[in-house]
């Protein structure tokens, strides 16, 4: 049921019409940020298709085709996961759910292979085992390089009549022209903040400070909220308000340098740039407070009372010139910026005002 799904609802009507006039596209294209639910959208879209007791064209839930249908076993891979061969081997074909018409293609790292899409275009070809119609989903369908965006072009142009392709993107502008002509188009936008705050407390039983803090962060995308570690966003934020703290209440150098010391050390190396994009958050939070802005447009409201002190202290022309130089410090980490060099120097130019 698409009721479950929050935000995106005109994207919900639209799918809704689709369902009930029977005219689902064989090829659609779910655009837009990462974490906004394209995928959670797609995969109901095909669960409607595979329910044995749909209720006004969408998804029972209850059935059990509807409970097989999004159970994948998808190999997990980090940053850090060896890519050998037999890893390779096993994301060059569809990964199919518990169920046998719905299956997804998914890059490993950077990169969708020719092989799986080859393999989609195989599975395409095939009657439902169960269902009226096969669903394929392309997970981070920008990955793909000429060769396979070439291979699924195949597809797209002559589509099996029982099969639905759909292409899930945050950058659909990088994929070829040839196939966004050939697929629709559903551009999802961000989630409204009080929504993702009130699915956390009354689905995922957070704690309504947490959902609300969780919220904030998440910059509108669902995913990012159930993924943010509050624990340790909380650690991070408490080193980066000792930077604002020796700056603009305590003037003391010794710790600024100290805080970057710690941000580059060898347990917090992974961890720079989430620390950066904090403390950015932070001053664009007291800089808000500096220019009489909506206390709702605040990120970090939980601690509105260290915000103000701070603000009582800054200047606004100081504090956009601080965002300003943390953005050149994320610029140079592209170029392989020696990164406590340039925290210290970022820490020392905010420093001298």
């Amino acid at each position: 049921m698409f009721d479950k799904l929050i935000g995106n609802n005109h994207i919900k009507d639209v799918l809704r019409r689709l369902l009930i006039s029977k005219r689902v596209p064989n090829a659609l294209l779910f655009a837009g940020a990462d974490g906004v639910g394209k995928k959670q959208f797609a995969l109901e879209l095909a669960k409607a298709f595979v329910c044995l007791n749909p209720k006004s064209s969408e998804a029972c839930d209850v059935c059990p085709a509807c409970r097989r249908a999004d159970i994948f076993k998808i190999p997990e891979v980090s940053e850090n996961t060896k890519v050998d061969e037999s890893l390779k081997d096993k994301f060059k074909t569809v990964f199919f759910s518990a169920h046998g018409d719905i299956g997804m293609v998914v890059p490993l790292k950077k990169n969708v292979y020719v092989d799986a899409i080859r393999n989609l275009e195989k599975e395409a070809n095939f009657n439902p085992f169960e269902a009226a119609a096969r669903f394929f989903i392309i997970d981070d369908a920008d990955k793909m390089s000429d060769a396979p965006a070439n291979a699924l072009l195949k597809t797209l142009e002559e589509p099996p009549a029982t099969s639905h392709i759909f292409l899930i993107t945050s950058r659909p502008d990088t994929l070829l022209p040839t196939i966004r002509s050939r697929c629709q188009t559903l551009r999802f936008a961000p989630v409204d903040v009080k929504e993702i705050e009130n699915y956390l407390v009354q689905t995922k039983n957070f704690a309504p400070a947490d959902a609300a803090l969780s919220a904030k962060l998440s910059g509108g995308k669902l995913g990012n909220a159930l993924e943010t570690d509050l624990e340790k966003f909380r650690v991070s934020r408490a080193a980066m308000l000792k930077v604002l703290e020796s700056i603009l209440i305590k003037e003391n150098r010794a710790e600024l340098l100290r805080v970057a010391e710690e941000m580059n050390d060898a347990k917090n190396k992974d961890d720079y740039e989430a620390r950066l994009d904090i403390l950015q958050t932070l001053i664009h939070d007291v800089w808000a407070i500096c220019t009489n802005a909506d206390a709702k447009l605040l990120i970090n409201l939980d601690i509105i009372a260290d915000l103000r002190k701070f603000a009582e202290n800054a200047e606004s022309r100081k504090l956009a010139a601080w965002l300003a130089e943390i953005e050149t410090v994320r610029g140079g980490l592209a170029v392989n910026l020696n990164r406590k060099i340039a925290t210290d120097a970022l820490f020392m130019q905010m420093a001298n005002g």
